[in-house]
């Protein structure tokens, strides 16, 4: 069952997540695949596939997207060769900053 959201969201993204969503479950029957062998391939649970076809704002981005994958829906209007480029030129791009602004790993203190 999913949690009450109390995190107030956009339009837009509420929008756009909803759209997601009708976009798997349009793909996976037009595939003639079940929510069972979909969540199976992905590693998620039935009913979290179910919220994610349904729009939930809080299923994790990455099971959204391995699900979108398995599907055949695509996420942007870049192939597989053209998405890697362009991740790579991000990261490139990212490297270039100054590290004021770059985010660097916290030591995580683990001595209780």
């Amino acid at each position: 069952m999913s949690k009450p959201s109390t995190r107030p969201y956009s339009r837009y993204g509420r929008q756009a997540v909803e759209l997601l969503g009708h976009a798997i479950r349009s793909a996976r029957l037009e595939r003639k695949m079940t929510i069972a062998e979909v969540a199976e391939r992905a590693g998620v649970s039935r009913g979290l596939l179910h919220r994610i076809e349904g729009g939930d704002m809080g299923c994790s981005i990455g099971a959204t997207f391995e699900v979108a994958a398995i599907v055949g829906v695509r996420l942007f209007d870049a192939g597989p060769d053209t998405l890697t480029q362009h991740l790579g030129l991000a990261r490139e791009k990212l490297t270039l900053l100054p590290k004021s602004v770059r985010q660097s790993p916290k030591a995580v203190k683990d001595d209780f």
